[in-house]
């Protein structure tokens, strides 16, 4: 038990400095390059590779005899995150080349690379470290309710705005619902970032918390975290530094609702890839609600303290409520820590040879 709680202020201490320490030192250089006038929109997307490769990491360096860890997609995925890493440096320093698209046909590749080295790993390996699905009808529907509830906000911010003929346009557009229908095959072209930001926050740092401060406090505090985690981009790609701490604020409303919502998803189905398809779904909707159709509509945003408060309320109302409900009431309902998942697989398979043993 000691040695589990050393690994795990081990393991804490290299994911804050990967996942966070590395985008806020990386933060200056996109600080510097947003000043320029640079394109700076390379760093959030290698940003979101930031959390998982710190898990991975702390995996790596506290577990290195163990035997059930997936190497080849662990190792494939930390190139790719070096990759895009580069990339971010490269786009201040040599500011000529189209970083962007280089880093997306990366992202590309890489993620097709890495659905072949996940699937290629034995199923032990990925049950030992959280990387296989389970409960998919559990998963579908949450799924589902995230879309009614997503699509459901939608209608509510159009309808606050005053823009319901905008949407009306909108929802008649053929392009609007050629871009739906291309979602799922987007997710498998491009499941790495949302995996790399979901096996970092949900996988690794949720249960910790939430092992150590409760299972509410530990999901807020799990939420102030993530939004946190945003401030560069915040202040340098969602908006600018004269509206940084507006747009951080709702950042923080966000990933604090969005959290406690992903945190009962992930308790519900203790599948990881059910949160990284929320996460998805969440991050790519944006462009075709607004009508806008590329990324371009998450850089420079319009931001005010009224904008705030109504997401505030209506992000409450329709995503915080899960709160309530047992999976938060009760601590036995908290999902294994890396260290206990690991541990409790290898049980597992000492208690299977013993019984082949047996038999024997």
């Amino acid at each position: 038990m000691e040695r589990q709680k050393n690994y795990e202020k081990t393991q804490l201490f290299i994911f804050l400095g990967v996942a966070f320490a590395l985008p806020y030192i990386l933060g200056i250089l996109m600080g510097f390059g947003y000043n320029k006038g640079l394109d700076v929109s390379v760093f959030p997307s290698a940003q979101m590779f930031y959390p998982a490769s710190g898990a991975i990491l702390a995996a790596f360096i506290t577990h290195k005899e163990d035997s059930l860890i997936p190497g080849r997609f662990f190792i494939g995925f930390l190139i790719l995150s070096f990759l895009l890493l580069v990339c971010t440096v490269a786009s201040v320093i040599v500011p000529g080349m189209s970083w962007n698209v280089i880093s997306q046909y990366l992202m590309i590749f890489g993620s097709v690379i890495a659905w072949i080295l996940l699937l290629t790993e034995k199923k032990d390996k990925r049950i030992a470290y959280g990387l296989k699905g389970g409960r998919w009808k559990k998963a579908a529907l949450i799924v589902l309710l995230y879309l009614l509830l997503y699509f459901g906000r939608t209608v509510i911010m159009y309808i606050l705005s005053g823009q319901m003929k905008t949407m009306f346009e909108l929802i008649q557009k053929p392009v609007t619902w050629l871009m739906l229908i291309t979602l799922p095959i987007n997710y498998f072209l491009i499941f790495t970032a949302f995996f790399g930001e979901e096996y970092g926050w949900r996988y690794f740092l949720q249960p910790i918390l939430q092992k150590k401060f409760g299972m509410v406090r530990g999901v807020l505090v799990l939420g102030i975290a993530w939004g946190v985690w945003h401030l560069p981009i915040n202040f340098f790609y969602y908006s600018s530094p004269s509206v940084g701490l507006i747009s951080l604020t709702g950042q923080l409303i966000t990933c604090v609702t969005l959290g406690i919502f992903y945190g009962w998803a992930y308790l519900k189905t203790d599948n990881i890839w059910t949160v990284v398809i929320l996460h998805f779904i969440n991050n790519n909707l944006v462009p075709i609600i607004s009508g806008n159709y590329t990324e371009d509509v998450l850089q420079n945003q319009d931001v005010t303290w009224n904008g705030v408060i109504v997401l505030l309320v209506v992000n409450t109302l329709l995503f915080a409520g899960v709160i309530f409900t047992s999976y938060y009431k009760n601590d036995s309902r908290r999902l294994p820590t890396m260290d206990e998942r690991v541990d409790r697989q290898m049980k597992k398979l000492e208690e299977l040879a013993q019984w082949q043993d047996t038999i024997e």
